[in-house]
């Protein structure tokens, strides 16, 4: 027999997500997202929830685009530091001397020690609740090659994600 459980908090995704931005200055950040999911298949679509006071909110509405980051365990100690401090408090990529370069299609960096990546651009929206659901259009996915067989597909077997 069931019992009645306490209420539902949150799910917890797999795998954890970093999503990584820039403001109109120039400036990046990084910041762990929980809320994390696919939307569509055709054309592809992802959703990501941002709380509208977090440091990287407004840098997602304004330039309207993103890049999902997908962390392997070894990276643990940078994913903690992403998801506890604000970059409103400095620069987090200077105290984690984190690797990255210039996403192809959309204006916002790769942590390239990430072995995948997402490029992301928003079509819209919606703030139902204390998040901002942005819902875009994956523009391109990069994938480190040990992770991709001859076809293109990812070995997401292989990969040893957080």
């Amino acid at each position: 027999m069931k019992k009645e459980g306490k209420k539902l908090l949150s799910l917890q995704p797999v795998p954890q997500t970093i999503v990584s931005c820039r403001d109109k200055e120039g400036r990046n950040n990084a910041l762990v997202v929980g809320f994390t999911a696919n939307v569509s298949l055709d054309p592809v679509m992802v959703m990501v929830g941002i709380v509208p006071t977090r440091f990287s909110h407004h840098m997602v509405k304004k330039t309207g685009c993103f890049v999902i980051n997908l962390p392997k365990k070894g990276f643990k100690k940078e994913y903690d530091y992403l998801g506890s401090h604000s970059g409103r408090d400095g620069d987090k990529f200077a105290a984690l001397n984190l690797k990255w370069e210039d996403a192809t299609y959309v204006n916002a960096p790769i942590l390239t020690d990430c072995p995948v990546n997402i490029e992301c651009s928003v079509i819209e929206s919606t703030l139902p609740g204390t998040h901002e659901l942005f819902i875009a259009k994956v523009e391109k996915v990069h994938v480190d090659e040990g992770y991709v067989d001859k076809n293109g597909n990812i070995l997401w077997d292989k990969l040893d994600l957080m």
